[in-house]
C-alpha cells in the first residue's frame, strides 16, 4: 500500500471487560477505554483531529450511538465517523484511521470500539439480518458444527482433544489479562463435558457476549517520533470479501478469504515465512475450532502440521509461535470492539508492554486479524521499527505540460506521398427558371416562363 505518510499507534486503552456493567451507561464505558488511551499516550483531547467510532448499534438498538457518546469520547464540534462492518468493525475502523491520517487529512485519530451487549439481545439481531428462508443456514451465527466435523471426519477424536486444548490455552493466557471478561480456571476435560451445541461445538468452544470498549490513537509518523509514547508502525494491511465461500452446506469453497488474505498481505510485505518473520498473532477466533481451522489458512500450514504444533503447545505464549496471548475472542467478545482489541493486544506486545500476558521475547513484527459478516477478514501488520518498509510515496501536483507547437499549415500545392490520390468530382446543378406570375381577374398565379 503506498501511502503519503507513515502512520503509527500513540497510544492504546481499553475498558475493564466483564459480562455486566450495571454500573455505568454507553458514554461511561467508552470514556474508559478513552482515558485509558489518553493516559498511556500522553496526549490530551486537544491533540486529536478525529475520532472514528464503531459498533453494532442493531445489538443495543440505538440508533446512532456516536452521537450520544460524544459525552464520553470528547469528539463534540470533531470531525467523526460512523463504521459498523459486522464482527470485522473494530478492525476496519483500524484500517480506517490509519488511511485518514496516512492520506493527509488528519495528523492524528482515534478509532473507538464499543458494545453493551447486556443492553439488547445479539442473538436477536444476528437473527434478524437474514432472510428466514434462504438464509436460515446463517441465523445461528457464529454457533456452528460443520467446521468441527471436517476435523473429526479427518482426525477423529484427536481433533477434539486438539480443539480443548487450544481453549485451554486461551483460558491460561486469560486469566494474566486483568482486562479479560472470562478468565477460568480450564481443564480438556471441562471443555469436553460442557453442554453440545451443534456436534462437535461445545459451550466452552464459544465466545461470550461482553461489555467493553476499546480505544487506539493513529499519529502521522513527525508527530509519533515527538509524541512521549514508542510508537508502533502500521505496517500495512488488507481487506477480504468473498462471500461465494461462505458455508452454507455441501462441499466447503476454498480457498478461504482467511488464506487470500494472507498470501496477499504476505506477497504486498515481502514476508516468506510468516512462522518466523511474525513474532505474535492476535486472531479473531470466535469458537476453539475455528482458531484450529484457521491457524492453517493464515500462516499457509496444512491441517496435520496444525495438529501437531497444538499438541507440543507450540501456539503458547512461551511456544514457537504464540497465538492470542491477551485470551483471545473465545475470553473477551464486546463485538464492536472485538477486532480492535487485536489490534491494542499485538500494538502493547511490540512495545513490550502487555504485562503478565506478555510474550517473553522481543517482538519485531505483529499480526492482528479481524472476521464477521460472511467471512469477510481483515488484517494488519505491525512494527516495532521502520526498517524494511517500503519508503513513503509523497503526492506532489503534477508539473503543467509544456504546450505543444502549432502544425504548420499545410499549403495547396502539397503532394500527397502516401496513399491513393484524391478523387475530384464534379457536380453540376441545374438552375431553375425564375417564376411569373400571371395576372387574372385579380387573381395572382404563379407558373413557369415556357
Amino acid at each position: 500500500m503506498s501511502k503519503n505518510r507513515q502512520v503509527a499507534i500513540v497510544g492504546i486503552g481499553q475498558s475493564k471487560h466483564r459480562g455486566h456493567r450495571p454500573d455505568i451507561n454507553q458514554a461511561e464505558l467508552v470514556r474508559e477505554a478513552v482515558e485509558d488511551a489518553l493516559q498511556d499516550s500522553g496526549l490530551s483531547l486537544k491533540d486529536i483531529d478525529c475520532i472514528v467510532h464503531g459498533d453494532m448499534e442493531l445489538f443495543e438498538g440505538i440508533h446512532q450511538p456516536d452521537m450520544w457518546h460524544t459525552l464520553g469520547d470528547g469528539g463534540f464540534l470533531k470531525s467523526g465517523f460512523r463504521i459498523t462492518t459486522g464482527g470485522t468493525t473494530g478492525a476496519t475502523i483500524a484500517c480506517a484511521s490509519d488511511n485518514l491520517v496516512a492520506s493527509g487529512y488528519y495528523d492524528v485519530v482515534m478509532a473507538i470500539g464499543f458494545e453493551k451487549q447486556e443492553e439488547g439481545h445479539t442473538t436477536t439481531g444476528i437473527t434478524n439480518m437474514a432472510d428466514p428462508l434462504w438464509m436460515r443456514e446463517i441465523q445461528t451465527g457464529a454457533i456452528t458444527g460443520s467446521t468441527g466435523l471436517e476435523w473429526v471426519n479427518e482426525f477423529g477424536e484427536r481433533a477434539e482433544w486438539a480443539a480443548a486444548k487450544l481453549r485451554v490455552m486461551a483460558a491460561d493466557n486469560a486469566r494474566r489479562n486483568p482486562k479479560a471478561h472470562l478468565r477460568l480456571n480450564l481443564t480438556e476435560q471441562d471443555v469436553m463435558n460442557s453442554r453440545l451445541l451443534a456436534y462437535p461445538l461445545r459451550l466452552l468452544h464459544m465466545c461470550p457476549e461482553s461489555n467493553g470498549a476499546c480505544a487506539v490513537i493513529f499519529a502521522t509518523g513527525e508527530k509519533a517520533k515527538k509524541f512521549p509514547q514508542k510508537p508502533v508502525w502500521v505496517w500495512d494491511h488488507i481487506t477480504m470479501h468473498r462471500e461465494e465461500t461462505f458455508y452454507r452446506g455441501g462441499p466447503r469453497k476454498d480457498p478461504l478469504t482467511q488464506e487470500v488474505a494472507a498470501r496477499r498481505l504476505f506477497a504486498k510485505t515481502g514476508i516468506k515465512n510468516p512462522l518466523k518473520e511474525i513474532g505474535v498473532f492476535e486472531m479473531y477466533d470466535p469458537s476453539s475450532w475455528w482458531l484450529l481451522d484457521w491457524l492453517g489458512n493464515f500462516l499457509l500450514l496444512d491441517r496435520k502440521t496444525v495438529l501437531e504444533m497444538v499438541e507440543k503447545n507450540e501456539f503458547a505464549i512461551e511456544g514457537k509461535f504464540p497465538v492470542n496471548p491477551s485470551g483471545g475472542v473465545v475470553s473477551t467478545n464486546p463485538i464492536g470492539a472485538t477486532a480492535l482489541i487485536r489490534v491494542a493486544e499485538a500494538g502493547l506486545q511490540v512495545r513490550g508492554d502487555a504485562g503478565e500476558h506478555q510474550v517473553p521475547r522481543n517482538i519485531e513484527v505483529a499480526m492482528a486479524s479481524g472476521f464477521g459478516g460472511t467471512f469477510w477478514t481483515v488484517l494488519m501488520l505491525l512494527k516495532k521499527s521502520l526498517d524494511g518498509m517500503k519508503p513513503v510515496k509523497v503526492a506532489t501536483p503534477a508539473k503543467a505540460a509544456k504546450p505543444k507547437p502549432k502544425a504548420k499549415a499545410k499549403s495547396k500545392k502539397a503532394k500527397v506521398k502516401r496513399g491513393k490520390p484524391k478523387m475530384k468530382v464534379k457536380i453540376k446543378v441545374r438552375k431553375s427558371k425564375p417564376a411569373r406570375i400571371k395576372v387574372k381577374k385579380g387573381k395572382a398565379k404563379a407558373g413557369r416562363r415556357k
